[in-house]
C-alpha cells in the first residue's frame, strides 16, 4: 500500500516538472524577443546591401 502511495508520488511529482519547463518565465520571453530583434535587424541590413549592390550594378 506504502509503495503504491509512493509510486503516485513520485509520477505526480514527475509530472510536475515537466508541465514546469513548458512554461517560459520572463527571462526567456525577453531572451526571444532579444533574438527576434536581432535576426530582424540582420535581415534588414542584408536587403539594404542587395539595394545597394543591385543599384550599383545597374
Amino acid at each position: 500500500m506504502k509503495a503504491m502511495g509512493m509510486r503516485i508520488a513520485v509520477v505526480t511529482f514527475a509530472a510536475m516538472l515537466l508541465w514546469a519547463c513548458d512554461q517560459d518565465g520572463p527571462a526567456e520571453q525577453a531572451g526571444e524577443k532579444i533574438d527576434n530583434a536581432v535576426e530582424n535587424a540582420g535581415e534588414a541590413i542584408e536587403n539594404a546591401g542587395d539595394k545597394i549592390e543591385s543599384s550599383t550594378n545597374n
